[in-house]
């Protein structure tokens, strides 16, 4: 993820989103956490374009829940610039999508990880409304909700 954000940027946007302070194996568990999520909402993607008929996957067919959408428009507040390119060659180190994602949703992909990130930094908060800094047994239980929830 330090590729696609920078450590420093990203541990900016965790203390602005949540007030945590990260070190090095938080941004590490965060980055694990956020693309294996984007993978998961990429394979519901995959599954629901072939539900669909179609060959690619597209914006519709992601599984992105209200909630979700209305973390995304918070997000553009922040107007955090990402790359496409890292988050993509982040994905391949996941097994191949059946499905190749429409221009739409590559387009959506920076939105997508910049969302996961500040829903995973605001959940740890949820989690642990006392914690400075997580511990692992706090990425573990904000890892089984995330699990849950996508």
């Amino acid at each position: 993820m330090s590729v696609v954000f920078g450590a420093n940027r990203l541990e900016e946007l965790v203390r602005s989103v949540s007030g945590l302070s990260f070190d090095k194996s938080d941004l590490q568990r965060l980055s694990d956490l956020v693309d294996d999520k984007l993978y998961d909402l990429l394979l519901i993607g995959v599954r629901h374009a072939s539900y669909n008929n179609r060959d690619m996957i597209m914006e519709p067919d992601l599984p992105l829940t209200k909630g979700l959408r209305e973390s995304m428009q918070i997000f553009e507040l922040y107007e955090e610039e990402l790359r496409v390119e890292p988050i993509l060659e982040e994905l391949t180190a996941y097994p191949l999508l059946e499905r190749e994602p429409s221009q739409e949703v590559v387009d959506l992909l920076p939105q997508l990880v910049g969302t996961l990130i500040m829903v995973t930094a605001q959940l740890i908060r949820i989690v642990d409304p006392e914690v400075t800094n997580p511990t692992a047994e706090t990425w573990d239980r904000v890892r089984e909700a995330m699990d849950l929830m996508i």
